[in-house]
């Protein structure tokens, strides 16, 4: 039997705090407290990947740069891949554990390779986040953990999670996967409930400490929408994803079905001049410009055959100064495929791309939580009741359960827990007599109390 797990750390005290936007446009649908400077916990590591991302791209390190594992680094409490001080380890690695796993560990490691010190990295990562916009912001370390002075609002990581999407979508599939391999095993992904019980969901990223609550920024596309969403202050791991379902809901809702894509404006490239690090990465080997792609087959033409040619250029330069500039006219005439503009931003992954399909087994399975999506669908006047409880948490949780269990027939109906005096009645509506007669016969089969509720 599933049952909704509420962990034994909850948070009755952190501050709630809430934002919705249309991705596409930046739009904003809804926001509670969304400005609150609070503690993100490891939202954080959201901002030490984008930089990841950003020095990929720069020339700064390659995703196959060994990175040498420091004490500090190695030292990080949970949660954490298990790197060793010593440790020799491909950058890529520590992307994937900060990114699926939430490893501390591999985030600090990330930080002082790129920056000689995680105190450096964190300014640089603050200066990002103020040439995002994200004014109210300021980062002391590139894990998450509670430290003085390390806050953010909701608004401002809704933004991050925007620039996630738009300004590295190469990398963006990352986020999306139940598991990786990182290096030394496989990993689970720490929203990989939501990820699976939320229909469209593909990321983005999860946070809890004791002073922050359960965070999280998520992501959904259905159709041609994409909406972000984010919650600050969960009381615990299903509240927050059960919360942050339902605020998905209210922004499909709310968006207009088709909308221009407006990209966000891409924070001006700086490495980290100014900010007294250093540029650890080109001291081991990395190259000092970003890592071209492969030709496609013709398109380098001109470029070979000037190589060639130019092997001999002493001894014929008349005759090869024309094969070069034959050879130029040819590749300049030649047809090239239009680029595709498409509002999907997760590609197709590549051999060279950051996630790897991993042979390994995954790691162990903690308990699991119940996420359900909450559904905007409406119109139909039939329903199925499974059960009246003492407490509205009894009948959502009841809902929870069912709606996963029973996704087939009760896909698209609306979860809806009515009370009475005789107590709360958790119910599915918006369904036809037919939908409604053969989940509650499915159900039945399973001895789930279910009875039909007709148009009243």
């Amino acid at each position: 039997m599933w049952v909704a797990v509420v962990s034994a750390t909850q948070v009755l005290a952190a501050p709630y705090a809430a934002m919705v936007i249309d991705a596409r446009t930046g739009e904003v649908l809804h926001s509670r407290n969304a400005d609150a400077r609070l503690h993100p916990a490891s939202l954080t590591k959201m901002m030490t990947l984008y930089i990841a991302f950003e020095a990929v791209r720069n020339g700064e390190i390659t995703l196959d740069t060994p990175v040498t594992i420091t004490k500090k680094a190695a030292a990080e409490p949970p949660s954490k891949l298990g790197l060793r001080a010593g440790q020799k380890i491909a950058f890529r690695y520590l992307i994937r554990a900060a990114a699926v796993k939430s490893a501390n560990d591999a985030a600090t490691a990330i930080g002082i390779a790129l920056s000689g010190s995680e105190a450096a990295f964190a300014r640089r990562m603050t200066r990002t986040a103020k040439a995002m916009g994200m004014t109210r912001t300021t980062f002391k370390n590139a894990h998450g953990l509670t430290e003085p002075g390390h806050l953010s609002t909701a608004r401002d990581m809704t933004t991050l999670g925007r620039h996630l999407l738009y300004d590295y979508p190469e990398y963006y599939n990352l986020f999306s996967r139940q598991s990786t391999y990182a290096g030394i095993k496989s990993v689970p992904n720490t929203n990989r409930r939501l990820l699976a019980a939320y229909k469209g969901a593909d990321g983005i990223k999860t946070g809890y400490t004791r002073a922050a609550g359960f965070n999280l920024v998520a992501s959904a596309k259905r159709g041609n929408e994409r909406i972000i969403a984010t919650v600050f202050g969960g009381k615990s791991s299903a509240w927050r994803n059960a919360k942050v379902a339902e605020l998905l809901d209210l922004g499909f809702r709310r968006a207009p079905s088709r909308a221009p894509i407006r990209k966000p404006s891409r924070p001006a490239y700086a490495g980290n001049a100014g900010l007294g690090g250093t540029q650890v990465a080109r001291a081991i080997g990395a190259p000092r410009q970003s890592l071209r792609p492969v030709m496609r087959p013709g398109a380098g033409v001109a470029v070979q055959v000037a190589s060639a040619v130019a092997e001999t250029a002493a001894k014929n330069a008349p005759r090869i100064q024309d094969s070069i500039a034959q050879a130029i006219a040819a590749a300049q005439t030649a047809p090239t495929a239009p680029p595709v503009e498409t509002a999907d931003t997760r590609p197709a992954l590549r051999p060279d791309n950051l996630v790897l399909a991993s042979t390994e087994p995954p790691a162990a399975e903690p308990k699991q939580e119940i996420v359900t999506r909450l559904s905007t669908s409406g119109g139909h006047l039939w329903g199925v009741n499974v059960g009246r409880f003492a407490t509205r948490y009894e009948a959502e949780k009841v809902l929870l359960k069912t709606a996963l269990s029973e996704m087939t027939t009760l896909e698209g109906s609306l979860r809806k827990v009515n009370q009475s005096s005789k107590g709360f009645e958790a119910t599915f509506q918006g369904m036809t007599r037919e939908q409604a007669d053969l989940a509650c016969r499915r159900l039945k089969a399973r001895n789930v109390t279910c009875f039909m509720i007709g148009p009243s």
